[in-house]
C-alpha cells in the first residue's frame, strides 16, 4: 500500500499536478493496476530460481522439474508461470489451512480436494479441528488429481498468562506431519480425543446458555448438523441458531452470542498451548501458530510458544502479508506462512482455497525446516517397524502414504515402504545410509 501511494504521488508530481498530459495519467493508472494485480512480471533472481527448483522437485517428485525454473517468470507474490509450449501455466500453489466436514467445514474431504484442484492447488494440508479422521479420504481423492496432501490438524488449546488480572485465551496451533503421519499416533490421538470430548461438553453448555437466554435450541439439532462422530463446535451451534430463526446468518450468531466471552460462549477442556506445541514436536510434526491476528496478547503467546518449540506462525492472508505479524515472526525467528482457513461457508467473508499467495522463498523456507523433521519422523517410524513389525503399524504407514497395494504385487515390507515414500522423499533421501540399513531389515519381512 505504501508503494502504491508513493507511485501515485510521484506520477502526480511528474505531470505537474492535475494539468499533466493525458498520456502520463493513463500510464500512471496502468502502473497502479499492475501493482494491484501483484506487480509486473519479471525474471526470477538466482535465489528465487534455486528456491523454485527445490520446491518444485519436492512437489513433483515423480516428474522431471529441473528444467522448469529456467523457463519461468515470477510475479511479486512468487507465483510461478511456465513459458513453455502454448504458454501453459504452472503454479506452485500451497494451501496450508483448510477444513472439512470432519470438524466444522461444509465439504467432505473429497469435495474439498476437488475444489482445491479446480483452483490450481498442488499441495494441500487438511487441518481439521482436533482430528485427523478426514486425512485418509483426502489422500484417496488427491491421488485422482495428482495433488500432494500434508496430513495436518488444528489443535484447540488455551493460553494461560498466569497473572491474576489476565484471563485465559483460546489459541489454535497447526500441526503438519509427514507421509507416514505422527511418530506416535496413539499418543497424539489420545490427546486429540480428550479435546474432542471437551468439545461435546462445551457445545452442550452453549446450548444450555442459549436456552437460558430464551433462544431455544435442541441438542439433537446441533448433533445432527455436526454429523455422526464429529465433535460439535461453535459453527454447528450457530447453524442451529440460523435454522431455528434466532439469527439471520452465521455472522450474526457469532457477533451477538458466540464470540469469545460472549453471552453463550463456553470453554471446553483444552490443554495448554505450550503442551500442544511440545507434543507436535515430540511426534514429528511442524508446529505453527494459527491466525495470530485473532489473539488479544500475541507477543506473550508467541514468546511462550517459541520456548516450547514453535516453528512458525501464520502471517499471510488472502489480502496480503500482515506486516506487524511478519515483524513479530522475525523477532522470534519463526517461519512465516499462511492459508485460507477455508470452511466452505460461502459468502464474501471467506477466503477461497488457494487464494493465499505464498512467495516461493516462503515455501522454500517452510520446506527447508519441515523436510528434515519429516525425514526424521519417517526414519523413526520405519525403524520401530523394522524392530517390531506389526500389521497395525504397516497398515498405518500405508494409510497415510495412501499408495494402492495390489494383491501379489509386493513380496516384502521394503517394497511397500519404497512405494509409499517415492512421492515424499527424494531418491537421495531414500537411499541414505540410515534408510538403507532399515530397508535391508524390511526386506526380510514378508507381506501377507
Amino acid at each position: 500500500m505504501a508503494g502504491e501511494v508513493h507511485a501515485l504521488h510521484s506520477a502526480t508530481n511528474s505531470n505537474g499536478g492535475c494539468g499533466g498530459s493525458k498520456e502520463s495519467s493513463r500510464k500512471a493508472r496502468e502502473k497502479r493496476k499492475k501493482k494491484k494485480r501483484g506487480g509486473s512480471k519479471k525474471k526470477m533472481t538466482l535465489e528465487q530460481s534455486l528456491a523454485f527448483k527445490s520446491v518444485s522437485e519436492w512437489v513433483f517428485l515423480d516428474q522431471s522439474s529441473s528444467s522448469m525454473a529456467s523457463s519461468c517468470v515470477v510475479d511479486d507474490f512468487g507465483v510461478q508461470k511456465s513459458l513453455g509450449r502454448g504458454g501453459e501455466k504452472l503454479k506452485l500453489v500451497f494451501e496450508l489451512h483448510s477444513h472439512s466436514k470432519f470438524s466444522d467445514g461444509f465439504l467432505s474431504p473429497s469435495k474439498l480436494i476437488e475444489r482445491a484442484h479446480g483452483n490450481g492447488v498442488k499441495v494441500l494440508a487438511l487441518t481439521d479441528h482436533d482430528t485427523m479422521a478426514g486425512v485418509t479420504e483426502a489422500l484417496d481423492a488427491a491421488c485422482r488429481f495428482g495433488m500432494k496432501i500434508i496430513p495436518g490438524v488444528e489443535i484447540s488449546t488455551i493460553f494461560s498468562p498466569g497473572g491474576e488480572s489476565e484471563s485465559d485465551e483460546p489459541v489454535h496451533v497447526l500441526a503438519y506431519y509427514s507421509s507416514c503421519g505422527p511418530t506416535n499416533f496413539e499418543k497424539l490421538e489420545k490427546f486429540l480425543a480428550d479435546i474432542r470430548d471437551g468439545r461435546f461438553l462445551r457445545a452442550k453448555n452453549m446450548v444450555a446458555k442459549l436456552n437460558e437466554l430464551k433462544l431455544p435450541i435442541m441438542w439433537e439439532q446441533v448433533a445432527r448438523i455436526a454429523g455422526k462422530g464429529v465433535a460439535p463446535g461453535r459453527l454447528h451451534v450457530a447453524r442451529a441458531m440460523v435454522e431455528a430463526g434466532h439469527v439471520e446468518n452465521l455472522k450474526q450468531a457469532f457477533a451477538r452470542y458466540l464470540f469469545d466471552g460472549g453471552p453463550a460462549y463456553s470453554t471446553g477442556s483444552e490443554p495448554l498451548a505450550e503442551e500442544a506445541v511440545k507434543l507436535i514436536c515430540d511426534t514429528g510434526g511442524v508446529a505453527v501458530l494459527a491466525h495470530p491476528w485473532a489473539l488479544k496478547n500475541p507477543v506473550a503467546i508467541v514468546r511462550r510458544l517459541k520456548e516450547a518449540g514453535l516453528h512458525g506462525m501464520e502471517v499471510f492472508r488472502s489480502d496480503g502479508k500482515l506486516s506487524v505479524y511478519s515483524d513479530l515472526a522475525d523477532t522470534f525467528g519463526l517461519l512465516k506462512i499462511g492459508g485460507s482457513d477455508y470452511h466452505g461457508r460461502g459468502g464474501h467473508g471467506e477466503s477461497e482455497l488457494g487464494s493465499v499467495n505464498l512467495p516461493v522463498l516462503t515455501l522454500y523456507d517452510f520446506l527447508k525446516v519441515a523436510r528434515p523433521i519429516w525425514h526424521g519422523a519417517i526414519r523413526n517410524i520405519l525403524e520401530n517397524y523394522a524392530e517390531d513389525p506389526s500389521d497395525s503399524t504397516l497398515a498405518r504407514i500405508i494409510k497415510f502414504a495412501r499408495i494402492p497395494i495390489l494383491k501379489g504385487s509386493l513380496s516384502c515390507s521394503k517394497d511397500v515402504v519404497d512405494r509409499c515414500l517415492s512421492l515424499w522423499l527424494t531418491n537421495e533421501e531414500r537411499h541414505g545410509a540410515e534408510l538403507e540399513a532399515i530397508r535391508l531389515k524390511l526386506s526380510q519381512i514378508s507381506v501377507d
